[in-house]
């Protein structure tokens, strides 16, 4: 039986065209930034993001982390959604490495920060108050279900940042999902952004990898951040040949990841014992009714275990699930997937 995988869209897997990309990949040894592949990677991905240079990075984690790392000084402040994913998920590693504090604002239903509370977290100049130095945002928002930044709201937090005097970095993981929703060049996005990470590894298909971009003086400081994180790799370009057709390829066709994901929101909003909370680019969120006689993790093990289709629990004490759609969940899969959700709960 097919396996039908709406866990994340990290859980896609390289197209039979970055396979043979992968194989036939010209190769050098990227420390000594002499692999061809990698290079074309780095400079093709700051074209298309309007900025002067870029690196490649194992994972989005790293990526920024390691913009962190070349922004900022220790014991300095970031601004940040108190739900964002660098807050939440990625270990702390911006106190546990950097030295950096994390000043959090609320993230609001719209995935913004307001502009009142960037402002009022901002410390005064003042010697017993660190220096606040940089504020982040996330485009798409992970936890507010996939909801997108546009570029107007980016461009009023660029210019909140440029008259404080601070630098602004955007964890761009879904970025092209997020230009792909609003119908944008994504330099549109960004181009208020001192640095941007993205993930050539959830939507885009890739195997392994991310992108950080920025200045050329940026991205030689997130170099050296790279190197001390154990980054830097060798013949990175069996990657890096992945990440050039996600690069070109993937990123033109997400709308069609959007309009299945809408596809399957209006077929689960018709079970009665099924509620909708949200659907935005390729995610959909949903919980059972609370009059349901089945739990939620036995809706969960009866989906994989007798229609093979995996889902996870976003939240079990709020009974949601959040799915991803992605390049291997075509509508035929979205069918499969409403008529096994509606069996399961008649």
């Amino acid at each position: 039986m097919e396996t039908i995988d709406l866990r994340s869209d990290t859980v896609s897997h390289p197209t039979p065209a970055m396979r043979e990309a992968m194989a036939d990949a010209a190769v050098g040894d990227d420390v000594y930034r002499d692999d061809p592949t990698v290079n074309q990677l780095e400079a093709d991905a700051a074209a298309k993001l309007g900025k002067e240079a870029a690196v490649f990075v194992t994972s989005g984690t790293q990526g920024n982390l390691c913009a962190l790392l070349a922004h900022c000084q220790r014991g300095e402040a970031i601004i940040i959604g108190d739900t964002s994913h660098i807050f939440v998920n990625e270990q702390g590693g911006m106190a546990q490495i950097g030295g950096l504090i994390p000043h959090t604002v609320p993230v609001q239903a719209d995935a913004t920060l307001r502009i009142g509370d960037l402002e009022e977290a901002i410390y005064p100049d003042d010697e017993h108050k660190p220096v606040t130095r940089l504020v982040a945002l996330e485009n798409t928002h992970n936890v507010a279900g996939g909801m997108p930044l546009s570029a107007e709201y980016t461009a009023e937090v660029g210019e909140f940042a440029r008259r404080n005097g601070l630098i602004l970095h955007i964890d761009g993981a879904r970025i092209f999902n997020a230009a792909a929703a609003f119908g944008v060049d994504v330099k549109a996005l960004v181009a208020d952004a001192d640095s941007v990470t993205f993930c050539l590894s959830k939507g885009l298909c890739a195997p392994v990898g991310s992108v950080l971009a920025g200045s050329h003086e940026f991205i030689r400081r997130a170099r050296r951040a790279r190197k001390v994180l154990g980054g830097s790799l060798r013949q990175a370009g069996v990657l890096a040949a992945a990440g050039l057709i996600a690069l070109h390829d993937m990123t033109d066709r997400l709308a069609d990841d959007h309009r299945n994901a809408q596809l399957l929101a209006e077929g689960l909003s018709e079970i009665p014992r099924l509620r909708i909370h949200s659907q935005n680019t390729n995610f959909v969120v949903f919980s059972l009714a609370p009059n349901n006689e089945i739990a939620l993790d036995e809706f969960v093990r009866k989906l994989r275990g007798e229609y093979n289709i995996f889902v996870s629990p976003y939240s079990q004490e709020k009974g949601v699930i959040r799915l991803r759609t992605h390049y291997w969940i075509d509508r035929p899969a979205i069918a499969k997937i409403v008529k096994a959700a509606g069996a399961i709960l008649s």
